[in-house]
């Protein structure tokens, strides 16, 4: 019986190291790329993240075609709710601001792209208005300025119900301007449909 028990403690302290190794690891790339960013990006668009930067490209032979729509998806499944956490800005909305600067560097009127981003999963937290953020975390909602860039850019925010109802999100919480789908599969098929790329963004 004291070998099972201190198996057990011992799995349990190798799980939570390996949880530690896998942070310092994402925060260490996040550190280089913060750093490649503030020495050579450049942010033509979105700029209220700093993970939201261009790097340049010399020689580029495959350009973008500027005078055709772009139809851009994003299925947002990044976020949390942990109190530890929360404090930081969602990395996921940052890709999103940095493949549309991504565009717009490779020359792409703005007027040429069409944005909608689903959120479901726990990144309806960060669609949260300030108040309601502060009411349930106790600090401002620190997404709030980016949203409002991607907005002021044109994007679309739409919630998935299902994920709302799983998780006990009332409509007010969230900003007024997020619409509410049913699911966020069938916003996500909708729009397929009406000929969006799709991009996925997930933890790592």
């Amino acid at each position: 019986m004291k070998w099972i028990f201190i198996i057990c403690i011992f799995l349990m302290v190798s799980g939570m190291m390996t949880a530690q190794t896998t942070e310092n690891k994402a925060s260490k790339k996040d550190s280089i790329l913060l750093a490649k960013f503030k020495a050579k990006g450049t942010y033509p668009l979105i700029k209220a993240s700093k993970l939201s930067g261009v790097m340049p490209v010399e020689g580029i032979n495959e350009k973008a075609d500027v005078g055709m729509k772009y139809k851009l998806l994003f299925s947002l499944a990044t976020g949390t709710n942990d109190p530890q956490k929360v404090k930081d800005q969602n990395k996921g909305l940052a890709e999103i601001g940095r493949i549309i600067n991504l565009h717009i560097a490779a020359g792409v009127p703005r007027e040429n792209i069409e944005v909608v981003i689903v959120s479901h999963r726990k990144s309806l937290y960060s669609l949260f208005s300030n108040d309601a953020f502060k009411k349930e975390f106790k600090i401002d909602n620190p997404n709030i300025t980016l949203i409002q860039e991607l907005e002021s850019a044109g994007s679309k925010f739409i919630a998935c119900g299902q994920a709302m109802q799983f998780l006990d999100i009332d409509r007010a919480s969230l900003l007024p301007s997020v619409k509410i789908a049913i699911a966020s599969k069938v916003a996500l098929s909708t729009y397929q449909s009406k000929g969006f790329v799709l991009y996925e963004i997930d933890e790592d």
